[in-house]
């Protein structure tokens, strides 16, 4: 999931800050630009890990388009943080489901082609989440 981070530049006596929008209270800092993004990182597996072991629902990210009008993050520099949110979301579980055989085909077909979506099942789980995050 891409995650927007707001950055704000820091100077000789401010560290560069990190909001993360769409984790409430999800913050950080880094001594220059590429610190700070790596320090969100952090900041955000630190706050999905501690809503993991609280059951807590995962928020889900929005695009910064629905941020930067925001007067809050005004004069801030934008990026995106790409976290698995899988691993926050318990352990897996071994099932059993049927398929039509020409659309498990094509799902094998797209995972070969696509090596981020790591395996069927990781395909499965990253479109499930896809739907479930737009109810």
């Amino acid at each position: 999931m891409l995650y927007p981070i707001a950055i704000r530049p820091g100077d000789e006596q401010h560290a560069w800050g990190v909001d993360v929008p769409d984790i409430p209270g999800c913050f950080s800092a880094g001594e220059d630009l590429d610190d700070a993004m790596a320090m969100a990182r952090e900041a955000i597996e630190g706050h999905l890990e501690i809503l993991a072991e609280d059951c807590a629902r995962i928020p889900v990210a929005t695009p910064v388009s629905a941020h930067v009008s925001n007067p809050e993050y005004e004069g801030c520099i934008w990026a995106l943080v790409d976290i698995d949110i899988t691993r926050y979301l318990g352990k897996a579980e071994k099932l059993n489901i049927t398929l039509p055989a020409i659309l498990l085909n094509r799902i094998d077909d797209y995972v070969k082609h696509h090596p981020e979506q790591k395996s069927r099942s990781g395909f499965l789980a990253s479109a499930a989440l896809k739907v479930l995050q737009q109810a």
